[in-house]
């Protein structure tokens, strides 16, 4: 992850993209809990994204 970016920016990012494919901004109640896997699917694969990347001239460490 950069420095930049926090957990709250990637957990906001995800919950926008799943608002975005389901066409729900709000899930009804028998939707909550797959909306919430879902969100938290994005924001892991988000992080993972952002731990895997190489940037050039930053160091993985920072």
């Amino acid at each position: 992850m950069t420095p930049e970016t926090t957990d709250e920016d990637i957990r906001a990012a995800a919950l926008q993209y799943v608002r975005k494919v389901s066409g729900f901004r709000t899930p009804a109640a028998h939707n909550r809990a797959a909306f919430e896997r879902a969100v938290e699917a994005v924001a892991e694969a988000t992080r993972q994204l952002l731990g895997d990347l190489e940037v050039r001239g930053r160091s993985r460490a920072e």
